[in-house]
């Protein structure tokens, strides 16, 4: 039998459709087809690509207003609320038996602000990371720290030295496991922030690109068909050119108006709260050591068994406080508002350092009630002068929180409608240039 000849292998769709594409190149009327449908294509990649960029923008932008500075808030809140209210158990220990009651009252205030802060904290933050644990720890651990100011205070009221023991131990249990978990709490809330921040501020440089290849290649195909027809304006060209145009200035203008002012809201008011906060805890952990200093009479020393253990960390707390006041009044040095709180905290310290400074002189004299009554006190006290330095810092804090959020929510709202703009002028323009395009191909027909 004769051999039968192979039966043709079966050419595929790609090359299929590129001979058809070759085929048609080669006439006028396929290369406007060919032109048409790649402007069309340029057109609507170009307003995909900005729309969903920007919607990723968009989101990272609204997280910082909504999620991550808001937690980021609420954990320095915990932090200051857990500082304050170990502050306030030492002064009402150390006002004697009979606890002052704005004292008391001012510890059951802390106490339960961090509580409901941990409990919001708890329901926006995912068990499983680091932050969830950290809630978890603060949640575990501040009951018991709370148990043990309870037995302080019991010891206290009837007189009985084991009272003081009580309240060194519920110090010791704030300073070596509440406020370090607080503090790592904060710290990963603020990283958040600032990923998120960076997120936003993000250049959406394939949406830009994409939108200068587009206008490129919708001004080539004007120009060519200017010279082979000398007609100046193709109607259907012409709107697609200013559809892509519009996205791209949209664009271009109101991502660097939103990055503009989340960067503002970064330096002006993120960095400066980051700063004020840190300096209103040191704050208030220098005057819960102050207090325990006279509490514990000497009992508590160093490592080194040279200097008292509360003394000495009074003064790391103090140097600490005039650091963190030094660098939020160089980040406010432009805003009177910002600034004047600051400068104010700074007088405060300095004359409460002065009367510290009395204060030991006289415990170390051996009159302790006359020491204690230039701690504790209302007026000519240590305690005034805290007082003073916490107002001014929570003015300050006040004004850097309304600085932060007007800048984000400013650099937020820019973004608003340009996703879905891009998308609806994107769709436009692709319909306006196939219109254009087959305008030409009729006068073929």
């Amino acid at each position: 039998m004769p051999a039968t000849e192979p039966a043709p292998q079966q050419r595929g769709v790609l090359s299929v459709t590129a001979d058809k594409v070759r085929a048609a190149a080669t006439t006028e009327p396929g290369r406007l087809q060919i032109i048409g449908a790649v402007l069309a294509l340029l057109v609507v990649a170009f307003g995909a690509v900005t729309a969903f960029e920007i919607a990723d923008r968009s989101a990272a932008a609204d997280d910082v207003v909504n999620r991550s500075q808001p937690l980021s808030a609420g954990a320095a809140g915990i932090y200051r609320s857990l500082a304050d209210a170990d502050t306030a158990a030492a002064s009402g220990f150390l006002a004697g038996a009979q606890e002052p009651r704005d004292v008391h009252d001012q510890y059951e205030r802390d106490i339960e602000q961090a509580s409901q802060l941990l409990v919001k904290a708890a329901a926006d933050t995912d068990a499983s990371t680091k932050s969830g644990q950290e809630i978890a720890t603060l949640n575990v651990e501040l009951p018991r720290y709370t148990g043990l100011i309870e037995r302080a205070r019991a010891n206290n009221r009837q007189g009985l030295p084991l009272g003081g023991a009580y309240l060194r131990y519920a110090n010791q249990k704030m300073s070596d496991v509440l406020l370090p978990a607080a503090e790592r709490l904060y710290a990963a809330e603020t990283g958040r922030l600032g990923r998120d921040s960076d997120s936003a501020r993000a250049w959406p440089f394939f949406s830009l690109g994409l939108g200068v290849v587009t206008l490129a290649a919708l001004f080539w195909a004007q120009r060519r068909n200017y010279r082979r027809t000398n007609r100046v304006f193709n109607h259907g060209l012409l709107v697609a050119t200013a559809a892509s145009t519009v996205v791209l200035l949209w664009l271009a203008v109101g991502h660097t108006v939103a990055r503009s002012q989340l960067h503002a809201a970064d330096v002006n008011g993120q960095q400066s709260l980051d700063v004020l906060n840190h300096a209103r805890i040191d704050s208030l952990k220098a005057r819960a050591n102050e207090n325990l200093t006279l509490v514990a009479r000497g009992a508590v020393l160093t490592p080194d068994g040279k200097k008292d253990k509360y003394e000495t960390d009074y003064n790391t707390g103090m140097k600490s406080l005039r650091e963190e006041l030094g660098k939020a009044g160089g980040l406010a040095a432009d805003d009177a508002r910002g600034s004047d709180p600051v400068k104010k905290a700074v007088t405060a310290v300095t004359e409460w350092q002065k009367r510290h400074r009395t204060a030991r002189t006289t415990d170390d004299n051996g009159d302790y009630e006359g020491a204690r009554k230039q701690i504790i006190g209302p007026k000519g006290t240590t305690g005034e002068s805290f007082q003073q330095v916490d107002d001014a810092l929570e003015l300050a804090l006040a004004h850097e929180q309304s600085q932060f959020t007007r800048a984000a929510e400013d650099g937020r709202g820019a973004l608003w409608g340009l996703s879905a703009g891009a998308a609806a002028l994107a769709a436009l323009g692709a319909v306006a240039a196939i219109a254009g395009v087959n305008r030409r191909l009729s006068e073929y027909r």
